[in-house]
């Protein structure tokens, strides 16, 4: 029985023996494929995580903003239509009131210049006058 026990024994020996050098020749390759990876990652010129999660959050933040100002602009479009729509409904009073100064400032002007000739020219005066009302003194819509 001793020798089933010494070679059993022997055979216990190599196949430790042989785990122990599977396990060296493992880790051995682990460690070999482990730097392949890494120089093909670095070759990719991938980002770290912490990179990515700083660049979503800067992207989370701007859409943010951005559906903010279209929010922004939306109410200012719609405040301008109103704006629109409401000069739209006063522009004939307006274009009524807008007429009645400016008839009374060109009338205001005409008198101006009629007097500005009356008293650069006071000696011919008469003549301005018999000129604007036509030749005949009836005025031009006797004609």
């Amino acid at each position: 029985m001793q020798t089933q026990n010494k070679l059993l024994d022997d055979l216990a020996r190599v196949a430790s023996g042989a785990l122990g050098v599977a396990s060296g020749m493992r880790e051995e390759v682990e460690a070999r494929l482990r730097d392949q990876f890494e120089r093909v990652l670095a070759r990719m010129e991938l980002v770290t995580r912490e990179e990515f999660e700083a660049v979503r959050a800067m992207a989370v933040k701007a859409r943010e903003e951005q559906e903010l100002l279209n929010e922004r602009v939306a109410a200012l479009e719609a405040a301008l239509e109103s704006t629109r729509e409401a000069t739209r409904d006063s522009a004939p009073q307006a274009k009524a009131a807008k007429a009645k100064p400016a008839a009374a400032k060109a009338s205001a002007k005409t008198e101006t210049k009629t007097e500005a000739k009356t008293e650069a020219r006071p000696e011919t005066a008469g003549e301005d006058t018999a000129r604007d009302m036509g030749e005949d003194g009836a005025g031009e819509a006797g004609g």
